[in-house]
């Protein structure tokens, strides 16, 4: 089955590439999930779009991803949560807060995708190492501080 990716897919490839994968999985979990649409005449003329939205977000370079590592590296970032008495969070930190904690600190825009969090959600108090996979060749971390909400 031959797709068109609309967001990135491990192991597969990024945005407006078109791929080939097994019926099955393109059917049954890339499609329904809405990250490939099927590929037509008619759809590989959106490929260029996607692609030119992907180049916005995307990092050009090894220096430029190793620049904004440094500036991820120098930046504190901290959240406040809602926390009950052990230090246990009501809900939990997704990879989306800590991208908007990192842009309320003045640290660059970041993609939630990219964010690599230690578990699938932070559930706890205290603080916690975040990596952020900027470029193939380069993962950045950074320290994100979970605190109680008064």
């Amino acid at each position: 089955m031959k797709l068109i990716l609309t967001q990135e897919v491990g192991g597969l490839g990024g945005p407006g590439d078109i791929v080939e994968v097994k019926d099955g999985y393109g059917r049954n979990f890339l499609v329904p999930r809405g990250l490939a649409i099927k590929w037509t005449r008619g759809a590989e003329s959106q490929v260029g779009q996607i692609r030119r939205g992907r180049e916005v977000r995307e990092i050009r370079d090894l220096g430029q991803a190793q620049e904004v590592a440094a500036q991820l590296g120098a930046l504190k970032v901290s959240l406040l949560s809602r926390a009950g008495q052990g230090g246990r969070l009501f809900g939990s930190v997704t990879a989306a807060d800590v991208v908007d904690a990192v842009k309320a600190a003045g640290g660059p825009q970041l993609d939630k995708r990219r964010v690599e969090l230690p578990a699938a959600h932070i559930k706890t108090v205290g603080t916690h190492t975040v990596s952020v996979r900027l470029h193939p060749e380069v993962l950045a971390t950074l320290a994100v501080d979970v605190s109680p909400d008064a």
